[in-house]
């Protein structure tokens, strides 16, 4: 299941659980590319996938186990009001860092702060979709965005930073698996799937009532994105963290 482990969604706001719990994706949906204004100072656009802007006024970089106390604290309220995951307990520091550790071996883990500031405001990350060899080359994603911080159009600057990033590896396709609630409610709405939509990915299948939690009996949306031709014959997928500098520069991301 996704989160961004599941997605989160709240007045836009999505969450993902990937990667053994599930992917969690938590943010908000902004405007379309044509339409998003540009801020004062962003002239780059991307290399990558997304040829989003460049902003000036966030920075998006590698995260770290030192992060680990502050992306809980992120995550903690998804966990304990919401279904967007369908983790039922917060974990320690300690385990959340050993989740990233096991992601950084292979795959993207972001962080999302102000220019001028270290705090985290949110973080993505994506991670097997499944272990099987066959599956190198898809992926699912999972973020979550401080609840603070929404309307800003960080979760979609944070979503199409983490597509740059998983292109430049060599995936081809992302998967989101959103809880969907039959009618909304205090902890969950439809506004996860709304975003996943905008987007651009599409519904690709229902799990029906798979997930209970708050008393309440949940559905489970898989959707998916195409980030680029699928060849006949792909290249190996490259461990992010054997991107050069160059790559990252391109695509905006700063290592830690």
């Amino acid at each position: 299941m996704t989160e961004v482990d599941d997605i989160l969604t709240s007045d836009q706001t999505e969450a993902h659980e990937a990667a053994g719990a599930g992917s969690a994706a938590a943010t908000d949906a902004g405007g379309d590319a044509a339409t998003r204004p540009v801020r004062a100072g962003c002239v780059r656009r991307s290399s990558g996938v997304s040829g989003r802007v460049i902003r000036d006024d966030v920075r998006v970089r590698l995260a770290t186990p030192d992060d680990a106390a502050a992306l809980v604290a992120i995550y903690a309220p998804y966990v304990l009001n919401t279904a967007i995951t369908f983790e039922y307990d917060v974990p320690s520091v300690d385990e959340f860092a050993g989740r990233m550790a096991a992601t950084l071996r292979r795959f993207p883990y972001l962080v999302l702060t102000d220019a001028n500031s270290p705090e985290p405001l949110g973080y993505a990350y994506i991670g097997y979709f499944n272990v099987r060899a066959a599956y190198d080359w898809c992926a699912e994603t999972s973020i979550y965005l401080r609840q603070d911080q929404r309307k800003r159009g960080l979760g979609r600057y944070l979503y199409e930073s983490l597509e740059d990033a998983s292109a430049a590896m060599g995936i081809l396709s992302l998967k989101a698996c959103v809880g969907v609630p039959s009618v909304d409610d205090e902890h969950l709405t439809h506004n996860s799937l709304a975003f996943h939509e905008h987007l651009g990915f599409r519904q690709v299948g229902t799990f029906r009532q798979c997930g209970y939690k708050f008393g309440t009996w949940y559905d489970m949306v898989w959707l998916e994105k195409s980030l680029r031709e699928v060849p006949a014959v792909p290249d190996p997928v490259v461990p992010f963290l054997d991107l050069g500098d160059e790559v990252l520069a391109g695509i905006g991301i700063l290592r830690a």
